[in-house]
């Protein structure tokens, strides 16, 4: 099993990957900031299907043409070239994501596995957002996990940070659909309004349609009727919320049943604040 990192590299490498004078025989223009990175094609083959794809085993005749990878971060793609010529890798808490990334997107299973370990070793409120939308945009069910976990534990704090307004609706879902929450549900309501304010500047497209794919998860039915009231009237100045979940909250009220509106959720999640009428709620936090 390769190890995070080999020392004696530390030293040999950046001469090798910035370098053209070590016989290698292609160069990499690489992220945005357009870094070129130097290696030798016939390395790279025999150890990445990617890149043997890429850039096949024989140089072409003259001066070859740089490659450009502009997507992928300088940093990131030097742990993968430490990685390929090394076995070893030395990883970043504030990098290791974009190494993730890449090591998925090249196919470099030994290198993904010690980046997962390496991320939910120093998995922490900053970052596990991040993690959360790398785990399902390339479906790494157990970070997912980890981060679902990590997200429930300290639900008030990751929904503060850049990570969380910046998810997907994809990623935002299970977040959204868990019981164990350790947030109440007006601050969910809340933080759900700032994603959706977020997405809606970034596409350019309505709160209400950024938000229609999450918010049916949010339980309006455990808000007290004032809080309902309020919510009901922000939503006709800014609509956010489809009219008729607010319609189903009310009548879970109305008829003090949890099973009076079935598409309108009751049960409550850990972090759910008392209220009078939850006595009269069928479901309960399990």
């Amino acid at each position: 099993m390769p190890e995070y990192y080999h020392p004696l590299f530390d030293q040999a490498f950046p001469s090798l990957a910035f370098c053209p004078l070590f016989h290698s025989d292609v160069c990499f223009v690489v992220g945005q900031e357009r870094q070129e990175v130097f290696a030798h094609r016939c390395l790279l083959a025999c150890r990445c299907n990617f890149f043997q794809r890429l850039l096949g085993t024989e140089p072409g005749l003259g001066v070859p043409s740089p490659v450009v990878l502009s997507t992928v971060p300088a940093e990131a793609f030097l742990a993968v070239l430490e990685f390929l010529y090394t076995n070893s890798v030395k990883l970043h808490r504030y990098s290791v994501l974009e190494v993730l990334t890449a090591a998925v997107e090249y196919g470099l299973e030994e290198l993904r596995e010690l980046c997962l370990e390496f991320v939910v070793k120093v998995l922490d409120v900053e970052l596990v957002c991040e993690a959360l939308q790398v785990a399902v945009t390339f479906g790494l069910g157990p970070l997912q996990e980890r981060c679902i976990a990590f997200i429930e534990a300290h639900s008030q704090e990751a929904l503060r940070t850049r990570g969380f307004l910046e998810l997907s609706a994809t990623a935002l879902l299970p977040v959204l659909r868990s019981d164990k929450l350790c947030v109440d549900e007006a601050e969910l309501v809340q933080a759900a309004r700032s994603w959706a304010r977020v997405g809606a500047a970034v596409l350019e497209r309505p709160v209400a349609e950024v938000a229609a794919p999450v918010v049916r998860e949010l339980r309006l039915a455990l808000l007290a009727p004032a809080e309902l009231s309020a919510l009901e009237e922000q939503n006709r100045r800014e609509p956010f919320i489809p009219g008729e979940q607010i319609v189903e909250a009310w009548k879970c009220h109305a008829l003090r049943r949890g099973d009076a509106a079935r598409d309108a959720p009751c049960r409550r999640r850990r972090g759910t604040l008392p209220r009078d009428h939850h006595r009269f709620l069928d479901l309960r936090f399990k």
